[in-house]
């Protein structure tokens, strides 16, 4: 019983270890259900070029980190290329990604989430 036991403490972390990755969003998962999350008004746009947690509700911090992540290596990318400084790339994406949100869905303007008309 006593190496039962031990076999049991030993595995259970293993086990545990093995199933994070699928428990785990990736970005392809989190993108797919980004349309979702912004219908339901989980998550937003902001002017900073990020997307924002509207309601944390579900996955929406996964998906605003995983997402943002990505965009951020994108920033980077692109201003490197450009010579031009990550916060004004940011500050375009943002322009853009505000201009493009569809009526209904959170946009942070001055602090507040409001649904764009």
């Amino acid at each position: 019983m006593k190496r039962f036991n031990k076999l049991k403490m030993l595995l259970l972390p293993a086990l545990f270890a093995i199933s994070l990755p699928v428990l785990a969003m990736n970005l392809q998962q989190a993108m797919s259900a980004l349309g979702q999350a912004k219908t339901q008004g989980l998550v937003g746009e902001q002017a900073n070029g990020y997307l924002g947690v509207v309601s944390n509700s579900g996955d929406a911090a996964n998906i605003v980190k995983l997402i943002n992540d990505a965009r951020r290596a994108e920033y980077a990318k692109l201003a490197q290329q450009n010579n031009i400084a990550v916060a004004d790339v940011e500050a375009m994406a943002g322009k853009k990604a505000l201009e493009r949100t569809s009526a209904g869905h959170y946009i942070l303007l001055d602090g507040n989430w409001i649904k764009k008309p």
